[in-house]
């Protein structure tokens, strides 16, 4: 089987000036954001993944969060087009980067919108949130990238935060996971669980039961853990200022033939 890969990219000079929607702005400390993102980084080489460093992008504040810049299925990787204009460059050198990993390439196209952090995958099932970034043209392009291959598209309303996996993040035995009040409908999940807190809704799956995770949801890692997982916390308080999770922060290849 293929190693798990994981594209990242370094984060911009100017990570600071990056988008806010759902939150207040808050002061960002660049240098301890940078450590941040190492640590990240480290995390995900120390449970198995090769992580493959894209282009950077200095002068895309948002460039970091990488996980927008596409969706992988199988082994074709659909280019998004992000809803915030001010975001699109950062595509190109995520592409080149996708294209070298062996991925067929296609592209979200105008008028469609679509941000790779709309896309919540369990199994085959595709869950795309419908809200700010991602509009009804996206859906449809998305539909028929993937549905050839496969995969069920489902739209879910997102109103309440930036992306759906901003809400919703899925376990191993794919029971979605979210907050509450962030969540626009659980009814659309067929097993959902409630997480007492905000950033205790946003996983990675590591492999073997463990859970990457914000190091600042302690209950929602305690709830985990009785279920049999292993939670992996990493500090990411910087990138949370900007709206960002541990699943922003990279885009997960786990086979690329699958």
């Amino acid at each position: 089987m293929p190693s798990k890969k994981a594209l990242v990219r370094h984060p911009s000079p100017r990570l600071a000036e990056g988008l806010v929607t759902h939150t207040a702005r808050s002061p960002i400390d660049t240098a301890l954001a940078l450590r941040q993102w190492a640590g990240y980084v480290e995390t995900l080489r120390s449970h198995g993944w090769q992580t493959v460093e894209v282009d950077p992008a200095d002068d895309c504040p948002d460039g970091v969060f990488v996980e927008d810049t596409m969706v992988v299925f199988r082994n074709v990787a659909l280019i998004a087009r992000p809803g915030a204009g001010s975001r699109r460059p950062e595509t190109a050198a995520a592409e080149r980067a996708a294209a070298d990993l062996g991925l067929s390439i296609n592209r979200v196209r105008e008028p469609g919108t679509l941000d790779g952090g709309d896309i919540l995958k369990v199994g085959d099932t595709v869950y795309v949130g419908r809200g700010g970034r991602t509009n009804a043209a996206g859906v449809r392009q998305l539909r028929a990238a993937f549905e050839p291959l496969g995969a069920r598209v489902i739209a879910v309303p997102v109103t309440r935060v930036l992306h759906l996996k901003s809400a919703v993040t899925a376990l191993p035995d794919g029971t979605v996971i979210g907050h509450p009040p962030l969540v626009d409908d659980p009814s659309v999940f067929p097993h959902f669980l409630p997480v007492p807190e905000e950033s205790g809704a946003h996983v990675v799956l590591l492999g073997g039961g463990r859970l990457l995770m914000s190091a600042s949801a302690p209950k929602t890692a305690e709830l985990f853990a009785t279920l049999g997982y292993a939670p992996v916390p990493v500090d990411i308080t910087e990138f949370e200022k900007l709206e960002g999770c541990v699943t922003c922060l990279s885009v997960r290849l786990r086979d690329l033939y699958e």
